[in-house]
């Protein structure tokens, strides 16, 4: 059993973990509860693209095609990620169709966990003494079966699942409402043709301003033009970039290099490096300028009363940024997007009221790219609910985990892929090759003391940092910071560039982490 690892989810993240630990001879069993494997990728609009350059977001020994554009849309990311599982002979590790309905740690008594010092007891990934029972459904047959393994990882993600509905007071709510509302879920499942069909001819309102429901108004925009305009509703305005060269400068060279994170608070730092982001916190004040002005003046931004209050700064260390479709601003203009700032809002019979206002605005159908509950589906797949307290935490504090994987106090389990990135496939492999290395015994574990501490420090960074978003797990503005650390105890050299002026000034990207051959 020792050897036997459930990995939980067959996105990127658990196509990943599933490539590492067989690496290390592990013998990975992968569930899935689609007949596919992809993730988010495999339920998507028909306009969605990639939101980095390719070259950020790829595998470190499989790379993209040569064919593939900068920006690849949902089919050619899909193509690439059912590529490199074949490439890696992934997909016989696979049970599709296996919904995990619940996972059950049999061993040590809750008393005797908590008083571990250890992780696990003995600072292994694995104790003899305990072991994970899963319960899976068959959604095909409907049965369900149980198995044992020695260590489970759980690559479930955010964005999927459990959609985040806002909360309305009673009588106010969807119900109260003669037209029709669903989630962004519920419309990107449609296939492209009935989801045209389904939004043809409807006065559509799309509440939120992130990268779905940007993508969905577009689409709105594009099926019925300025006579059903489609309401874009949002609560707060983000810098939503048109392109990664602000004034001709790619953004990379700004904000993800080693000289830029020397400008970031890091958590655990030392006094010199603590001293060195105080006196060149100018200079963060002015890249984040730099690219604010540019991005206010492609955009009109001023012209549409969309500048937002927070700086570009806040907005990235929050993992706020998402491209800005094309043309969106012209739809604005020309009136098949009508943008319309609603902090609070509610149903009547004919459509949406925004708070201070009289009139509603009427509407055939609502969509709500509002997002997940990436937090609740994490704690849902734990029977105990004491292990289910430990995995969220404070409802104060984002979700405690060592080097964004390891949870302190649920033993023998890991979780890859829920804390995000700017590039969050390259993150997900760092951190399956570190795990990899953790269960390989090339390294071990702290006291359980010494990683909530370090888990602390993270959150207080994310409090520093994103302010009123900081409950996001975003470790975009420190991910070279990350990375040095996961190297370190992996024993690798966490300088990956030739030369002390690369060092500072290039930025990182998945090939600097390549394996050696």
């Amino acid at each position: 059993m020792e050897r036997k690892v459930a990995i939980i989810g067959a996105g990127i993240s658990g196509l990943l973990a599933c490539k590492y630990t067989l690496s290390k001879g592990y013998t990975p069993v992968v569930f899935e509860s689609r007949s596919s494997i992809g993730g988010v990728w495999t339920q998507t609009f028909e306009t969605t693209k990639l939101q980095t350059p390719r070259s950020v977001y790829q595998f470190s020994d499989f790379p993209w095609p040569s064919s593939v554009p900068e920006f690849p849309n949902h089919s050619q990311v899909l193509d690439y990620i059912v590529s490199y599982a074949t490439h890696f002979n992934l997909l016989p590790h696979i049970k599709f169709n296996s919904e995990v309905l619940g996972i059950e740690y049999e061993g040590p008594s809750d008393e005797e966990v908590q008083a571990w010092e250890l992780w696990s007891g003995t600072g292994e990934p694995f104790n003899s003494k305990g072991k994970w029972s899963i319960t899976v459904k068959d959604t095909n047959s409907l049965s369900t079966e149980v198995y044992q393994v020695g260590f489970v990882i759980l690559c479930v993600g955010q964005y999927s699942d459990v959609p985040k509905i806002p909360e309305f007071p009673a009588g106010k709510g969807p119900e109260a409402f003669r037209g029709k509302v669903i989630h962004s879920m519920e419309y990107a499942a449609m296939d492209f043709e009935r989801a045209a069909e389904f939004i043809k001819g409807k006065r559509t309102t799309v509440v939120g301003f992130q990268k779905s429901a940007l993508d969905i108004a577009m689409e709105c925009s594009a099926a019925n033009g300025a006579l059903n305009p489609c309401r874009l509703l949002y609560r707060t305005e983000h810098w939503n970039i048109p392109d990664y060269y602000p004034w001709g400068v790619p953004l990379a060279y700004l904000y993800f290099n080693r000289f830029a994170e020397l400008l970031v608070h890091k958590p655990g730092e030392g006094f010199f490096l603590s001293l060195l982001a105080t006196i060149l916190s100018p200079l963060k004040w002015g890249f984040s300028k730099f690219v604010e002005t540019y991005v206010n003046q492609k955009l009109s931004l001023a012209k549409f009363g969309m500048v937002p209050e927070q700086s570009f700064h806040k907005d990235i260390s929050s993992c706020l940024i998402s491209s800005m479709p094309e043309e969106f601003y012209d739809r604005v203009e020309k009136g098949s997007i009508i943008l319309k700032k609603a902090p609070k809002f509610s149903f009547c019979k004919e459509g949406i009221v925004v708070d201070g206002e009289a009139s509603p605005l009427e509407s055939d159908l609502v969509i709500l790219a509002t997002g997940f509950k990436g937090d609740e589906k994490l704690k849902d797949i734990f029977v105990s609910p004491t292990f289910q307290n430990h995995i969220i935490g404070s409802p104060n504090a984002s979700i405690p985990l060592f080097r964004q994987c390891i949870h302190p106090r649920v033993p023998q389990l890991a979780v890859i892929g829920f804390s995000e990135s700017v590039s969050n496939l390259y993150t997900s492999e760092m951190r399956s090759r570190w795990l990899a290395e953790f269960l390989d015994g090339t390294f071990k574990l702290p006291s359980i003391k010494e990683m909530e501490k370090d888990a602390e420090r993270w959150d207080q960074y994310l409090k520093r940092c994103s302010e009123k978003h900081y409950r996001r797990s975003c470790i975009a503005a420190l991910h070279i910071w990350y990375n040095d650390q996961l190297c370190k105890d992996m024993g690798w050299n966490p300088k990956r560039k030739k030369g002390f002026f690369a060092e500072l000034f290039e930025p990182y990207g998945p090939l600097d982490y390549r394996p050696i051959s």
